[in-house]
């Protein structure tokens, strides 16, 4: 198969959190998130899928001595989403009980509302102005 049919359909990424199930609550009650997919061996949450929109990412339980500690793992990651909103999202999120600041216009014409989830990855939902 030739590089030219090959596409590359959609990117998800994988978030390694300290405990799954208060993060789930998070990106589902708070944030709106669906779970579309889930691995629970032994009947316990190990990993799941969760999309908006079309936005996915996956959370899987972290394990220290392979994933390294939360501070490592997080430095350096945010993730950025496009919506219609950020006013918008800023109000969902507010009336389910997330204490924010409004959102902001950067220099470069983004409408951005940051926030960090329980494990302190860095949040931004963000509108074209």
């Amino acid at each position: 198969m030739s590089q030219e049919n090959n596409t590359i359909q959609e990117l998800v990424p994988l978030l390694f959190v300290e405990d799954i199930d208060v993060s789930v609550v998070f990106y589902t009650d708070k944030l709106g998130f669906e779970i579309s997919m889930k691995w629970e061996p032994e009947e316990k949450l190990m990993w799941c899928r969760l999309e908006r929109g079309s936005a996915s990412l996956m959370l899987q339980s972290a394990c220290p001595d392979e994933d390294g500690v939360r501070e490592e793992r997080i430095k350096g990651v945010g993730f950025f989403f496009l919506c219609s909103d950020a006013q918008i999202m800023f109000e969902e999120f507010s009336a389910k009980g997330l204490n924010l600041e409004p959102p902001q216009i950067a220099f470069y014409g983004m409408n951005q509302l940051f926030l960090k989830d329980p494990d302190g990855y860095e949040l931004c939902f963000q509108n074209q102005v």
